[in-house]
């Protein structure tokens, strides 16, 4: 083979290039995989990062002082490559083994210290292969130095490599699973170390003379300083990945966007800044970046308000405009960092090598950034304080190389002037300014932000309080049906079961669902918590809705997987709580090993279930998370509540109707009608939906991820319908005398049931109509009323019809009272028709009547404005 100096170079550098493709590839699928074993928290970030810029960096000190030739130095990076796609390629085998070991000693750990050995087993894992790469940066460098390429076309495009590696594994992973996808990356690092033996035959035998090859290294005080700035560069990433995630909707495509951006700016200030190596450029870049890091702050509100009003025809739409906004915000940052080491390593030295102990210094700083934003910046300061952080230390490790007269006194003022403009912006905005169009005229009443979750309570102008996690979608709220949804998270479960004693909820949020399980007598309750923001909120903001609760229940702040795991307790009853599956980390939760986990903590005849909310899925991905549940439990049954799916898991059959009326014997006649919520044993059984059916197609499984990549496709393109999914459910419910069968439903109460059963299709079938703009749903609603008046939801939704169509009769001469009255007769605890004839009684000066509207709107709203106003 004879290839020309420069041809080599340039497939050499194409070699290179697909290096850094693989590594960042490696990267996101560990971090991925180590995700799984830290629940959903940044855990499995931090570590993930910190061991592969550790291994960078020692890798690179290490391999900087290799003295063989370039020959020798080519052999050496096709090993190393090679190296890695093997370790790669049993990685799953050693994380299952570590998986093991951890599970064995979880119930033995506490949370923190869970993290610890998680920590220090995965630093373990990773720090190996992470350690070949940072050696290979060093090599490749000795290899190239023949052919004369800047180290600014070497380090932007490897970075370049890397924006495609960061993108790949939201290909690969919902394609081919978790395993597969690290194959097929691996097989590419074997392919790479293949061509880089291949081209040793065209590569000149002369040995070089070993010090042509080791380049000059840096004095200390450089060193620590670049260290310094990959410290701050790493900080800024992990403060931007939490408030960026936020607002750009925090799904695995944003993630891995927020990641390719990153990247991306880095290779491309490396290479804008190989047309000039001028030193004034190192003076100006400290100034640059980190003005434009607080600019990123300023700019976070409007960014957020754009995104929430933004309207996408698809997902690659959605993503290629909101990495262009994401760009527009970081990218001057990003550019400064990636010129400023061809910038520094030509400032010290003509040799290109002489950055590869430069990128080892920077990289072992970005380590240590890392940890202390996860550990330490963040609980401390929040995600914006964090990036304040990462703003003064950059400035202040930059000012180093300043070429300016009175550069002390420069860099003081430079400290004292970017500390004032960061102090405004130390805190995340109000979520009034974040959420302009949802939560108008809202006001925070508590924020909570440590390394796992920044946690909202917001206060609607009309007192009702919502809870946020890290601002996503709605986790839940005081409104009245909103609480009613919450409370029968508990209900049907516990009233499914004959006599429950225990309980656990998979989740708090408001800790309102709780409170659904307080008319069951001696029942031992806990709940399961990661967000300590989350807990401080249930047990303070929501206490007047949840009634208290929490002072009866065992709360555990603990990550739900690790739990169950860890746990030794058996529970009649266990709650998976309604959450958005689209979101990072979250789907785990609806996975085929979740299930049986849940499954091994049931005490003999318990039950699981598994709530969903339809509105959050498409009928494929809603298949993948039934066929899953069936997987684990195969006499699974559903019931629906609403527009909620409820999957519930016996450990055998289910028990049926007798045993809920024996469970209800046991409650006094008050408490029955609190566990039923005022509808009735037969309303709940009305709501059965059969058994989930056998199907064939792929399972939600941890290594082999689904809905978290078709469900943010589905939103964008408008397959969250419920129209196609209401339609399958009614084709598949089950007939009257099926669903009597199956529920063991006594001869002597089929009437009662027939009426429950059939008012509940009528009502979805009215739903169905309406969603269609079918008049025919009213007419619907009507029959279903007439069925079963004491089912809450078709209740209301007649309610609201006729009170949404009072003006109308109000203008044909109906009276106000009687109206409102007539509405009240068939939901006497609604709201909005309490509040009218609470205002229609004071306005008419009947003060006894008005009180006794407005302590009836106070027991079903105690936090209303209104209310509060007049106690």
């Amino acid at each position: 083979m004879h290839l020309t100096l420069r041809a080599l170079g340039l497939f050499l550098l194409l070699i290179y290039v697909l290096s850094g493709l693989t590594s960042l590839a490696y990267e996101v699928l560990w971090a991925r995989m180590l995700a799984l074993q830290f629940g959903v928290s940044i855990f499995g970030v931090v570590i993930t990062v910190t061991a592969f810029m550790a291994g960078l960096g020692l890798g690179s000190l290490l391999g900087v002082r290799y003295t063989g030739s370039p020959r020798r130095a080519l052999m050496l990076f096709a090993c190393l490559e090679g190296g890695v796609a093997v370790y790669a390629l049993a990685s799953a085998l050693l994380l299952h083994i570590a998986d093991m070991w951890l599970g064995s000693i979880a119930h033995e750990s506490s949370l923190v210290m869970w993290y610890v050995w998680q920590g220090l087993a995965a630093l373990t894992l990773l720090l190996i292969p992470a350690l070949a790469m940072g050696a290979a940066f060093s090599v490749m460098l000795k290899v190239l130095a023949p052919t004369r390429l800047p180290l600014s076309v070497i380090y932007g495009l490897n970075a370049c490599g890397g924006v495609v590696g960061a993108l790949v594994p939201l290909w690969l992973l919902p394609a081919f699973g978790w395993t597969s996808a690290l194959q097929i990356i691996a097989a590419l690092g074997v392919a790479i170390a293949l061509a880089a033996l291949l081209l040793m035959r065209a590569y000149p035998a002369r040995q070089a003379v070993a010090s042509d090859y080791i380049g000059l290294r840096p004095g200390w005080s450089v060193l620590l300083a670049y260290a310094g700035v990959g410290a701050a560069a790493l900080m800024l990433e992990i403060g931007w990945t939490r408030l960026f995630g936020m607002v750009l909707l925090r799904t695995e495509y944003v993630l891995a966007v927020i990641l390719a951006v990153f990247v991306a700016g880095i290779g491309g200030g490396s290479l804008l800044v190989r047309r000039t190596m001028a030193a004034r450029w190192l003076t100006a870049l400290p100034l640059t970046a980190s003005l434009f890091a607080l600019l990123s702050l300023w700019w976070l509100p409007t960014i957020s308000a754009w995104v929430e009003q933004a309207r996408f025809a698809s997902l690659a739409s959605a993503m290629f405009w909101q990495a262009l906004v994401l760009a527009g915000a970081t990218l001057p940052v990003t550019l400064a960092l990636g010129a400023w080491l061809p910038l520094l390593s030509a400032r010290i030295s003509p040799s290109t090598l002489t950055g590869a102990w430069l990128y080892g210094a920077n990289s072992l700083g970005a380590a240590l950034g890392v940890l202390v934003a996860g550990a330490v910046l963040l609980p401390w300061l929040g995600a914006a304080g964090t990036v304040c952080a990462a703003t003064l230390l950059l400035f202040a490790c930059g000012m180093v190389w300043a070429d300016t007269p009175r550069r002390a006194l420069f860099a003081v003022t430079g400290l004292a002037v970017l500390g004032l403009l960061a102090w405004p912006l130390r805190n995340v905005p109000p979520v009034q300014r974040l959420l302009p169009e949802a939560q108008a005229g809202a006001r925070d009443v508590y924020r909570h932000e440590d390394a796992l979750t920044i946690t909202h309570v917001v206060e609607r102008p009309d007192g009702q309080r919502i809870l946020l996690t890290d601002l996503q979608r709605m986790d839940a709220a005081t409104d009245q049906a909103a609480v009613a949804v919450q409370e029968n998270q508990a209900r049907l479960p516990l009233l499914l079961h004959p006599a429950p004693r225990s309980v656990l909820f998979l989740g708090l949020g408001t800790g309102i669902s709780v409170a659904g399980s307080q008319p069951f007598p001696d029942l031992s309750r806990t709940a399961v918590e990661l967000s300590q923001g989350a807990i401080n909120a249930a047990t303070v903001w929501f206490a007047p809705v949840n009634k208290n609760i929490l002072h009866h229940t065992c709360v555990v702040r603990d990550d739900a997987r690790r739990f169950l795991r860890a746990d030794q307790h058996f529970y009649d009853v266990i709650v998976g709580d309604l959450f958005h599956p689209d979101l990072a980390g979250h789907s785990a939760l609806l996975s085929v090993q979740q299930f049986a986990r849940a499954k091994a903590r049931l005490a003999d005849g318990g039950l699981f279930v598994q709530w969903l909310a339809l509105n959050q899925f498409d009928a494929p991905s809603l298949a993948v998370v039934l066929r899953s549940f069936r997987h684990v439990f195969p006499e699974a049954v559903l019931f629906i509540d609403g527009f909620r799916l409820a999957l519930v898991g016996p450990q055998g059959n289910l028990p049926g109707a007798p045993a809920m009326l024996a469970n209800l014997q046991r409650l006094t006649n008050d408490a029955q009608h609190q566990a039923t919520g005022d509808e009735g044993p037969w309303t709940w059984l009305g709501r059965y939906w059969g058994h989930i059916p056998a199907g064939s197609g792929p399972l939600q499984e941890e290594g082999a991820p689904h809905i978290e990549f078709s469900l943010p496709r589905a939103r964008y393109q408008g397959g969250l319908d419920l129209v196609p999914l209401l339609t399958k459910l009614l084709q598949d419910r089950p007939s009257l005398k099926e669903a009597a069968q199956a529920l063991k439903v006594p001869p002597t109460d089929q009437p009662d049931f027939e009426r429950a059963y059939s008012a509940t299709e009528l009502a979805l079938r009215g739903w169905l109509a309406t969603l269609q703009g079918n008049d025919e749903g009213t007419r619907l609603l009507r029959l279903a009323y007439q069925a079963n008046p004491q089912d809450r939801w078709i209740g209301f939704a007649l309610a609201d019809s006729m009170l949404a169509t009072l003006p109308q009769a109000l203008s044909r001469g109906m009276d106000e009272r009687q109206a409102l009255h007539t509405i009240l007769a068939i939901r006497p605890d609604h709201a909005e028709v309490l509040r009218a004839l609470w205002h229609l009684e004071r306005a008419a000066g009947n003060s006894t009547e008005a009180e006794a509207y407005r302590s009836r709107l106070q027991a079903v709203s105690p936090l209303d404005r209104e209310v509060r106003a007049t106690r």
